[in-house]
């Protein structure tokens, strides 16, 4: 068949299984708008208000389906907008493919209207990016643009497309998608049996697993591993749901916001084992005090993360689930061990806890959203307190049910996110958990989710200051709240109403269970709940900046 640059480019969205596309239009990419417009009972095109937008909801589609997430916009300001998620994607290891226009051929290097060079600007934050410059190579890029996306530890990757390339005429043949080789287990057999054998030796072993788990489909693996052989199991703020947030063995996130129990197992334990975790410094803080008295074990499909942040004495390469196959064969199956014993010992001794009294506390907030949607609701955040509380007080049951930037720490992530993690699963409830600051910088897609009547819940912990930022300001700088404050008067109720979604107010703890239950009564309506809480609330336990995990402050 001969087809234009556009017309291949949506044959092959069509070959890769692609069914919706968020993304917003412009002048270098309107032949491609005008084949989605004849494509649209194939695939459906989400216009989002922004282009972050787009980046963000091509982000969360893919991290709630495990499919990848596709993105388009327009050249200069439009690939520009799309960098911030980009970066979010790669950080986090999220399959997404970004597709922006660019000026024609003979335009490229003139400084022509909205020309940027966005294969330069994104390099450093995608796993590979092309400038298509020829039609005759569109197709091949496409099939390799999310072929690259998906292998092995997944990421982003760009496809910048000249305008005149959307225009011309080329041969196109249909191709189904390259299958995804088999990863192989670089580990040999005699390291799974010597990692088997520290498993199986070790009188104080502690898991942490990280989002690795959930992206390799290995967490009935891992949960094997834990109980066969008795291991209390963490996990990093990206491995929520990796492992039963309300199983015995389960003590909570690990590191600055971890749990007491949590980091005081690892400051004791004597074989640490990481797996698909990347040890950023918010897991381990104090590199030389970290796992003092442990040998470490790490798992990872990525050589380049073992070894590359602390020492390891134990190291399998592959694929997480396949080793932990391998692992689970020779891995002896114990009791309830002294060290579990002391675990839960510690657990009842330190719970994450705040006042029992009759104000309104966040933490109360994330409890109650807990039990009214019985665990099930997929949860995404912003970036700051409410998504520490969120990662500490909803127990998270299942992969791919919190999503939220952990790499970056993208402040408007999950609003966006949460549009397209419900478009993904129109079936299950999305509540977006946000705190007044990070929801005013992306708080235009509303007008998206009402476009579209998503039923998303948007609850905003309203403390009218940029809430982490100010609790370092107290804790750890005199006091001196600058640019923190946020009285802007910003009324949320009537601002979501503009919009055409439902607004609620809530300033009392009794009013907790109204407003959420008839935010989840709504079918085809956003709603957001504005909850008026304490500026002076904080998160803890912290890990002061520096110190190792063991030294915490709770209160």
């Amino acid at each position: 068949m001969r087809l234009t640059g556009s017309q291949i480019l949506i044959e092959c969205l069509k070959e890769q299984g692609v069914d919706t596309i968020f993304g917003f239009p412009g002048g270098a990419v309107l032949n491609i708008y005008d084949e989605l417009y004849r494509a649209q009972n194939e695939i459906r095109h989400i216009l989002t208000s922004h282009e972050q937008g787009a980046a963000h909801a091509a982000d969360g589609y893919a991290r709630a389906t495990g499919k990848v997430g596709v993105c388009i916009a327009t050249s200069g300001p439009g690939a520009t907008n799309l960098v911030t998620g980009i970066a979010t994607a790669y950080m986090d290891s999220v399959p997404m493919v970004a597709i922006t226009g660019q000026v024609a051929t003979s335009l490229l290097g003139k400084d022509s209207f909205q020309e940027v060079d966005i294969t330069g600007i994104t390099m450093p934050i995608t796993k590979h990016n092309f400038i298509v410059k020829d039609v005759d190579k569109l197709a091949d890029v496409v099939r390799r643009a999310f072929f690259i996306a998906k292998e092995g530890r997944p990421g982003p990757v760009l496809i910048d497309i000249c305008k005149d390339v959307t225009a011309a005429y080329a041969e196109y043949e249909p191709k189904s998608p390259k299958k995804l080789p088999s990863v192989p287990v670089a580990a040999e057999e005699k390291d799974i049996d010597r990692a088997a054998e520290a498993i199986n030796k070790a009188e104080r072993p502690v898991i942490l697993a990280g989002g690795g788990v959930s992206i390799a489909g290995a967490s009935k693996e891992l949960f094997e591993l834990a109980t066969n052989a008795q291991i209390p199991v963490t996990t990093t703020l990206m491995g929520m749901g990796a492992f039963p947030g309300n199983h015995e063995l389960f003590m909570g996130m690990i590191g600055m916001h971890g749990t007491r129990t949590t980091n005081m197992a690892v400051s004791e334990s004597d074989l640490f084992i990481a797996i698909g975790a990347r040890f950023s410094d918010r897991v381990i803080s104090d590199v030389r005090r970290f796992a003092p008295n442990a040998n470490i074990m790490h798992i990872d499909i990525d050589p380049a993360e073992i070894g590359k942040n602390i020492n390891v004495q134990y190291a399998l390469e592959g694929d997480i689930k396949k080793i932990l196959k391998l692992l689970n064969q020779k891995v002896e199956k114990k009791e309830c061990t002294d060290w579990v014993k002391k675990i839960n010992e510690w657990k009842e001794l330190y719970p994450l806890k705040y006042p029992q009294d009759n104000k309104l506390h966040p933490q109360y907030i994330i409890e109650r959203i807990y039990e009214l949607t019985k665990g099930e609701a997929i949860i995404t955040t912003e970036v700051g307190q409410h998504q520490m509380w969120a990662a500490q007080f909803y127990k998270y049951t299942s992969p791919r049910q919190f999503l939220s930037s952990g790499g970056l720490g993208t402040m408007g992530y999950g609003l966006g996110a949460c549009i397209g993690a419900q478009i993904g699963k129109p079936g299950k409830k999305v509540i977006n958990v946000a705190g007044d600051g990070s929801f005013r910088m992306n708080c235009n897609e509303l007008a998206t989710a009402v476009e579209y009547k998503l039923p998303v819940i948007i609850a905003i912990f309203n403390n009218h200051v940029l809430g982490m930022v100010r609790q370092w300001q107290q804790l750890f700088y005199g006091g001196r709240y600058s640019s923190t404050t946020l009285d802007r008067c910003t009324d949320f109720k009537a601002l979501a109403e503009a919009y055409g979604a439902i607004g609620i107010n809530v300033t009392a703890k009794e009013e907790v269970d109204e407003a959420l239950k008839r935010a989840l009564a709504s079918k085809d309506t956003p709603v957001v709940i504005n909850f008026e809480i304490d500026r002076d609330e904080k998160v803890f336990p912290i890990v002061p900046p520096g110190a190792p995990i063991s030294e915490l402050i709770e209160e």
